[in-house]
């Protein structure tokens, strides 16, 4: 099992989920978040323009798949955020050991 978690702009959290569940992907965690990349924020940066460090909002999706499926979300993910300007966002993908739903004790891919 794969853990993907995507920092996309608040504007395209609707799309992006709409674009996981047309491959049956439902489940997710969302957070409001705020950060900066290289750009620090800004569309490009000049070297004779002082500036100052500002944090933008941006969202967390956290999700859970197996690891058949990760191609397919992350291709979601991608063509759902893009805009083709700074900051449309990252994705990280991390392998997960085990998962195990607290409710009735199912682990690995019946907990998902």
């Amino acid at each position: 099992m794969k853990k993907i978690e995507a920092i996309v702009k608040p504007s395209k959290l609707s799309i992006v989920k709409d674009s996981l569940h047309e491959i049956g992907l439902s489940g997710m965690t969302v957070l409001d978040v705020k950060g900066f990349g290289r750009q620090r924020g800004k569309d490009g940066i000049n070297d004779n323009e002082d500036y100052e460090d500002e944090f933008l909002a941006k969202t967390l999706i956290q999700l859970i798949v197996e690891d058949e499926q990760l191609d397919k979300a992350v291709k979601a993910i991608k063509n759902a955020a893009f805009s083709g300007k700074i900051g449309d966002g990252k994705i990280f993908i991390s392998s997960i050991e085990q998962v195990i739903r607290i409710r009735t004790g199912e682990k690995g891919s019946d907990a998902v």
